[in-house]
């Protein structure tokens, strides 16, 4: 009996998804629950497991591909039954007369050259053979039905075949064409969702908000020296480090009490106050910025926050984070000082009216009580939307956010 692979619900607005890798190839045992393959959203990456154990028989959504939800991807047969249904082509020559030996191998052969006419290629492959200039018509898909997929696409374009027509359309191209010894050494890799979707919510935020960003720096010399006081005490009894970012999320909740336009945002003609403070934590990986979102920060602990920031990072690295752990943030914080970063001014995360901008920890000589001296300075950054936000309310805000570190006492005393 077959088990049919779909795809699962991706969560709240997202209707479509595009097939990552397939962990497993036709022929392949796999375990119930075990991984099969990676579903790439335009917010998150998810693993679909098997619905059973089994063989994986057929692949139905090739790696590239766009499907919907409850769309079929594969199947999977229980037990030895997957070998036989592992070889499908073969069921053509068992329909053919039998009258001669000669005819079965050629059966499936053109059984599968007809199928291939009637597939067309798969969206990716179809995108990167017109990119290339390449015919699809002059290439032998590997999928299924024949169906040609994006790797036999870039196979085709590294053995040099190209249209024969496609000649007098360069001139049109939408890049300038490189010359022949560039080209052979530039990769062309289709952006994920999760990158187009990056791309897209920060032209929109540039295109809509009036965004503008005012500058400070702190003296990070009395968080260090709390933090270096306590920090193994700190972790022996709460099981986590403490960081920076407990001090950081905890006076920007301090400050968006006091400045609540900063954690607002703007619906058509309507202001929507937030009468709570998710924080949303600005977090890099390998496929691109995440923000999960630290909720009710304004009622958690330093060691609380630290916690949940370290579940939260930790679910991102692997890349287990969920929907609902990126929805929901009325204000976002980005710390590029942990890749040196000395200076930014951040994006917008929409619809939010706040970004805090976070940067390298630099010794510098200020100016303290008439004397020069040695400080380890950050310098911060909040762009805003100037149209919710005015001046005056964005730079008492960073002067908040600079008081209360400069004084963490102020902190907890929740001064």
């Amino acid at each position: 009996m077959a088990t049919e692979i779909r795809v699962p619900t991706l969560g709240e607005s997202v209707s479509e998804a595009t097939v990552g890798t397939w962990f497993k190839k036709v022929g392949d045992t796999v375990k119930a629950d075990e991984p099969l393959l990676e579903l790439e959203t335009d917010k998150v990456t998810v693993e679909v497991p098997a619905p059973a154990a089994g063989v994986l028989t057929e692949i139905v959504a090739a790696n590239g591909e766009t499907v919907g939800l409850g769309a079929l991807l594969g199947q999977i047969a229980e037990g030895a039954a997957g070998t036989a249904a592992a070889a499908p082509a073969a069921k053509p020559a068992e329909a053919a007369p039998a009258k001669a030996a000669e005819p079965a191998a050629p059966a499936p052969v053109a059984a599968a050259s007809a199928a291939a006419t009637s597939m067309p290629p798969a969206p990716a492959a179809a995108k990167i053979a017109a990119d290339n200039n390449v015919s699809t018509a002059d290439i032998d898909g590997s999928g299924k039905r024949g169906q040609v997929l994006k790797g036999d696409v870039i196979a085709a374009v590294a053995k040099g075949i190209s249209a024969p027509a496609a000649t007098p359309a360069a001139p049109a191209a939408p890049r300038p064409v490189s010359s022949a010894d560039d080209a052979s050494r530039e990769e062309r890799v289709k952006m994920t969702r999760l990158r187009q979707t990056i791309a897209r919510r920060l032209k929109d935020a540039q295109n809509t908000a009036a965004m503008l960003t005012t500058y400070n720096e702190v003296d990070m010399k009395a968080v260090m020296d709390l933090r270096n006081r306590y920090k193994d005490v700190f972790e022996k009894k709460h099981g986590v480090k403490l960081g920076f970012m407990g001090f950081f999320t905890k006076a920007v909740t301090h400050a968006l009490k006091e400045l609540p336009a900063v954690n607002a945002e703007i619906d058509g003609t309507d202001i929507i106050y937030k009468n709570y403070c998710h924080v949303g934590v600005a977090v890099g990986t390998d496929k691109g910025l995440v923000v999960p979102v630290v909720r009710n920060a304004d009622q958690m602990s330093i060691a609380e926050i630290e916690k949940d920031i370290g579940r939260l990072g930790k679910l991102a690295r692997d890349g287990a984070l969920s929907m609902a752990d990126m929805q929901g943030g009325t204000f976002t914080i980005s710390n590029g000082g942990v890749y040196g970063s000395l200076m930014s001014s951040p994006i917008l995360n929409a619809p939010q009216s706040g970004i805090l901008g976070m940067h390298k920890i630099q010794d510098r000589p200020v100016v303290i009580g008439g004397q020069i001296v040695i400080r380890p300075m950050m310098y911060l950054a909040l762009s805003y939307d100037h149209r919710m936000v005015d001046g005056k309310e964005a730079v008492t805000f960073l002067v908040r956010v600079k008081e209360s570190l400069e004084d963490p006492e102020r902190l907890v005393l929740d001064l």
